[in-house]
């Protein structure tokens, strides 16, 4: 068979095999064989579409017609399963963000009661923020060593992770 006459698929087959390269004319011999099985189920899929309502039995149209419901059905349950689980998603973060701020309003008001208690501190005016566990204190303290007791008596509340002491010290 003379290789002008071969479709070019083939030509290319028969060079590879020639050229002892198996691996090659297998993969193009199973590419060429897909690509014709696919024409083939299009063709198919396209023959089955054109096929008229009108040729149906009552039978047919209502199994299609119960077919779509259910798609519809089982659509609507997993739009309204994904919308619930993004609104427990948001009310667990609500309801953390709601938790943490209160810890941190408990750990100021107990580092509020701590600086009280001592005679150095008690009197002045001591601004203590929290945040995410963390504590800052501003205003002024009388000397470095009140200043030093205001950062250990905030450090030993339960829940501080840190402090920030920014208190300065009034040389009056």
């Amino acid at each position: 068979m003379k290789q002008e006459m071969l479709i070019p698929w083939r030509r290319k087959a028969l060079r590879l095999h020639s050229s002892s390269n198996l691996k090659e004319l297998i993969m193009t011999t199973y590419k060429t064989t897909a690509a014709t099985l696919c024409t083939l189920a299009a063709a198919l899929a396209l023959g089955a579409c054109q096929r008229n309502d009108a040729d149906r039995t009552a039978g047919e149209r209502l199994d299609t017609a119960v077919a779509k419901s259910e798609q519809k059905a089982d659509d609507i349950k997993a739009d309204v399963k994904q919308q619930t689980n993004e609104a427990k998603d948001d009310m667990n973060k609500a309801t953390d963000a709601a938790g943490a701020r209160l810890k941190d309003m408990s750990i100021t008001t107990a580092v509020n009661a701590e600086l009280a208690k001592d005679s150095e501190l008690s009197a002045l005016k001591i601004n203590v923020d929290t945040a995410q566990g963390r504590v800052v204190l501003r205003g002024a303290a009388p000397n470095d060593a009140s200043r030093e007791r205001a950062t250990t008596l905030a450090a030993r509340v339960d829940g501080v992770l840190g402090v920030d002491n920014q208190l300065t010290v009034s040389r009056g």
